[in-house]
């Protein structure tokens, strides 16, 4: 059979997967793309044009795989801008040209933009664009409208707000006011609840649900209005015939004035930016880890811009945490992106009306939350983790970036990075980055011998201005081959190039290859972070840690049962790549690890993220591995539920184990190699499993994955769950 028709056979194979995925990411996009939209001053229904136009474009023109487009939330402040000053119909028309201009950018190969801007001053951009966002919409979602002049203003007019809120009388707002309270509440707390079945269901379309159902409670349960003040409800939404009919006339009368093309460079600034990094994340989550063409995305969202524009929506750009909540229900193709457009068309076609019945707070609530993950002060703990020096160059960005604009910001941010590493480097001498800007500072050449390496030696400095040089040269070698790249000639390595390298070392660990980096124990740092800049100036630190409580009962546990335990943390996670239930998971490390002396089974806590950016939520839990050191069927099992049931329309099928019809019914267990894990699961195998507590066990051909709960362990579950894997390696071992 050739390729194209694998090709084709593969991409009908997946599609139930993907149609799901897409009917996911719809129930998220739809609330959002109506609270960006209002958020921007702009029509609801412009976001969801937005998310429509870019999700039938990019999916049949894009060249990235698994990510999804829409209106974006670091577009809001510029939007803002741009319809308070030139009028909706001129903004329509500044939109389409930055569509233009992202086309032009695709054209010229200029996806390699995002490696120019520092990590630091690009965190400071993101979390300015959070405070822009919860500043203006925290108001409304304690029903209390303000203007003010710009965003620290509304910032500071928060106390207030909060005081007025408190004092309202009338019960329109105090309703309103609890709607937004309410669906605040439920965004920050729905992730902490680890229920497979409630979480089928994403927070904001909860939010959604809850509010219709108010309304109708109102109306038919007490029969009575709704008690929300009027002026706190969505807007009639229009029908598609209206949608046709009421195309917006472009209005050309101003784009010759300076703010016109001012807005025109924000807005294609920020949307390549937040796009690009945005496609870079999800590249990561990818669970076949392939790699998108970044210029053939810019021309797809360039054109899906100028027909947003033209149809009246938003600017159309990649957005992380949708595209995390795709990867995460496995979607395996761009059809995901194009099915989640189809359902919002079947949304507004169908339930238009329904949507008038959701308060304004409910759905600034989930901005406000939006925006508080943008600028959380998590993001300032790690700049400060990484080096004090990083904090200067955020906070630098940030301030300027609210007090001026984000072009402006940006640029402030990308020359403190630079004055901050001429000070850094002053016992190098202040030529280090002039003299050596125009060198070629990367060689690199393919080592012969045993086994064959591509060494990458890198010389001078290495930092976000020239990393283009060496990202080029690391893109050319497949993620399967083994890789060093050598820091010992090099006088100075920033944060930013040690991130992305740092991404380079995991994509290459999950595609089978290996990714060394050497020759940077010359260099020391201020802190401890792996991103903190590397230079010839020893500051050393010492920092001690102390064991808690459950550490130390762990440690007693292994003194009782000739164990080894280390609480220290380890980054030697590849013996866990290969495993299914990490293949859309960033593993940060393990740590608490229980061994036996031949690592035959290792009990340890695991901390892993699902998602990234806003999206990402960090989880910890506690797992068994069990090295087998003889071949096993690659297998699957879990508890059997409803969702098992219902993900068999998709495509998943339970194997079935011939007289044990008891097993079968209690377990769902998955597997490519049907008749080799049915032999595998013999009586021995069968009745222990039926006759122990339900653990997810997983197998990657030599090894076993054991886990229970979506949390870390006490100690007596810990106890249990290592008796457990003991006793099932016996089992195994003597079958």
């Amino acid at each position: 059979m050739s390729p194209k028709k694998n090709n084709i056979k593969d991409f009908f194979k997946a599609l139930p997967k993907n149609i799901f995925s897409g009917f996911v990411v719809s129930l998220i996009a739809l609330p959002l793309g109506l609270g960006l939209a209002m958020a921007s001053d702009a029509p609801p229904i412009s976001g969801i044009i937005a998310a429509i136009v870019g999700g039938v474009m990019v999916s049949i023109l894009g060249g990235s795989h698994v990510t999804i487009v829409g209106p974006g939330n670091g577009l809001v402040g510029v939007l803002l801008v741009a319809i308070s000053t030139l009028g909706i119909e001129t903004a329509y028309v500044a939109i389409m040209c930055s569509g233009v201009l992202l086309l032009l950018l695709g054209f010229f190969r200029m996806g390699a933009l995002a490696d120019f801007f520092p990590s630091s001053a690009i965190q400071g951009m993101l979390a300015a664009i959070g405070l822009i966002i919860l500043g203006k919409q925290f108001h409304i979602m304690l029903a209390h409208k303000i203007n003010r002049a710009d965003t620290i203003d509304y910032l500071l007019e928060i106390p207030y707000t909060i005081n007025d809120a408190i004092h309202y009388g009338n019960k329109g707002l105090i309703f309103a006011a609890l709607a937004g309270v309410l669906s605040l509440a439920i965004m920050f707390f729905y992730s902490k609840i680890r229920n497979k079945y409630l979480q089928l269901i994403p927070a904001p379309m909860w939010i959604v649900i809850l509010s219709i159902g108010f309304s109708y409670y109102f109306e038919f349960g007490l029969h009575e209005p709704n008690p929300i003040a009027q002026e706190y409800m969505i807007a009639g939404i229009p029908s598609i015939q209206n949608i046709i009919a009421d195309l917006p006339i472009p209005n050309f009368s101003g784009i010759w004035s300076f703010s016109f093309w001012g807005s025109v460079l924000a807005l294609t600034l920020i949307a390549s930016i937040e796009s690009l990094l945005s496609i870079k994340a999800v590249d990561k989550l990818d669970p076949e880890k392939r790699r998108s063409n970044v210029n053939r995305d810019l021309k797809a969202l360039g054109l899906a811009t100028v027909g947003s524009g033209l149809l009246g929506g938003l600017n159309v750009v990649t957005v992380i945490a949708r595209s995390s909540v795709n990867v995460n229900q496995g979607a395996s193709n761009r059809s995901s992106n194009f099915f989640h457009a189809l359902f919002l068309v079947l949304f507004i076609v169908f339930f238009s009306t329904q949507l008038t019945r959701i308060p304004l707070p409910a759905l600034m609530a989930i901005l406000v939350y939006t925006g508080y993950k943008l600028a959380s002060p998590k993001v300032i703990t790690k700049m400060f983790s990484i080096g004090k020096e990083q904090l200067i160059i955020f906070f630098v960005t940030l301030i300027v970036t609210l007090k001026i604009g984000l072009i402006t910001g940006i640029i402030a941010g990308v020359l403190t990075t630079l004055i901050i590493h001429l000070i850094i480097n002053r016992n190098l001498g202040y030529g280090l980055f002039i003299r050596n800007f125009l060198k070629p500072n990367v060689l690199m050449f393919k080592e012969q011998g045993n086994k064959d390496n591509y060494y990458v030696s890198v010389k001078h400095f290495c930092s976000f201005i020239n990393y283009f040089k060496l990202k080029k040269h690391l893109d050319a070698i497949p993620e399967n081959q083994d890789v060093i790249v050598d820091f010992s000639l090099c006088d100075f390595v920033d944060d930013t190039v040690l991130e992305n390298i740092n991404g380079y070392q995991e994509l290459f660990a999950k595609r089978g290859g290996h990714f060394d980096v050497v020759g940077l124990d010359m260099h020391d740092t201020e802190t401890k972070h792996p991103f903190a800049s590397r230079r010839l100036l020893p500051v050393p630190k010492i920092i001690k840690n102390s064991l808690t409580r459950r550490q130390t009962s762990m440690e007693t546990l292994a003194q009782n049962n000739s164990l080894e335990y280390s609480p220290k943390k380890e980054k030697e996670i590849l013996f866990l790549n290969s495993f299914l239930f990490f293949r859309t998971k960033q593993i940060n490390h393990i740590y608490n690890k229980l061994s036996h002396k031949n690592n035959a089974i290792t009990i340890f806590d695991i901390e892993f993220s699902e998602g990234e950016f806003i999206a990402k939520e960090v989880v910890r839990k506690s797992m068994l591995h069990i090295n087998l050191q003889f071949a096993i069927p690659e297998f699957t099992l879990d508890k059997e539920g409803f969702l098992e049931k219902v993900s068999a329309f998709a495509g998943f099928k339970d194997i079935p184990i011939e007289n044990h019809d008891d097993f079968s019914n209690r377990f769902y267990l998955l597997g490519d190699n049907e008749p080799g894990i049915a032999k595998f699961f013999n009586d021995d195998v069968t009745h222990f499993f039926e006759s122990n507590p339900y653990y997810h066990v997983e197998s990657n051909g030599n090894a076993l994955l054991i886990f229970g709960k979506e949390r870390l362990a006490s100690t007596k579950e810990i106890k249990a769950l290592y008796d457990f894997g003991k006793r099932l390696k016996d089992v195994i071992s003597s079958s």
